[in-house]
């Protein structure tokens, strides 16, 4: 029978406060749901927030993936060889829709702060990626998701990246952006206009994140001179531009190493 949802959209209007929001579930589970407005039609969409995005159990596992890995385990067990398991096209079609979910769904929770699960759920990918690349029968299926790569990275770090900031640890936000930065330039280039294109905007991505970081973090003491130098001399006022130099090269000359110091003293 037909349910009409109207008096849902009536205490959610849309563009109220938000068309984003989480919701315990009738199961006691967390779901979000997202509010939307598609020109004279009104809805709204909902997936869970743990498990599959839709809530299934394909095979009674918590992702059609576990289904696969563990038929894989079975194949190794009985005497098989890894390079001789192979999924077909039809199972790769379900593998790329389950993707698909957690992709929706991760992007959605980057919105909303839940780091945990960005991580959890690009984490999940990627081994979905490797996985299809590894055992898929036909070659079509296994390069399917390999433009992707550079994407789902930038992700997971930006993730990692946002954790470490929110818990005030800036330098380690940065050593996440940077890991990223090697993993995305040591990839072998595809010739693929999306790769190309997501590298590309993976790696502007990450400078931008990387200088809104720098934004936050405290001067140290000589770039704090350095900045009033460089305002004394715009405002000519040379003397103080004077002192701030010797004070910024007596403190580059202590943090030199000693040998430094000891070549240019012996020259």
């Amino acid at each position: 029978m037909a349910k009409d949802i109207s008096k849902l959209l009536s205490e959610w209007p849309y563009g109220a406060g938000g068309n984003v929001r989480r919701i315990t579930g009738d199961d006691g589970r967390e779901k979000i749901q997202i509010r939307v407005c598609l020109d004279t039609f009104h809805g709204l969409l909902q997936f869970e927030c743990d498990g599959r995005p839709d809530g299934k159990r394909p095979h009674g596992e918590e992702f059609y993936l576990d289904h696969l890995d563990e038929k894989h385990r079975l194949f190794l067990s009985t005497g098989g060889r890894s390079d001789q398991y192979r999924i077909t096209h039809a199972q790769c079609r379900k593998l790329f829709d389950e993707s698909n979910q957690v992709y929706h769904r991760y992007i959605v929770l980057l919105q909303l702060g839940d780091f945990d699960r960005v991580i959890r759920d690009t984490k999940r990918n990627m081994r979905l990626f490797m996985f299809v690349h590894e055992h898929a029968m036909h070659a079509s299926d296994r390069e399917h998701l390999e433009c992707w790569w550079p994407y789902v990275k930038r992700i997971h770090y930006t993730a990692i990246a946002m954790q470490h900031l929110s818990a005030g640890r800036l330098q380690e936000a940065i050593e996440a952006l940077n890991i990223c930065r090697r993993e995305l330039r040591a990839m072998t280039p595809q010739d693929n206009d999306i790769f190309r294109n997501e590298m590309k905007r993976s790696l502007e991505a990450l400078d931008q994140i990387e200088k809104e970081i720098r934004e936050r973090m405290p001067l140290t003491e000589l770039e704090t001179l350095e900045k009033q130098k460089a305002a004394a001399i715009k405002e000519q006022r040379y003397e103080d531009a004077a002192r701030l130099r010797d004070r910024i090269n007596v403190l580059r000359a202590k943090s030199e190493p000693p040998a430094a110091r000891a070549s240019d003293s012996s020259q």
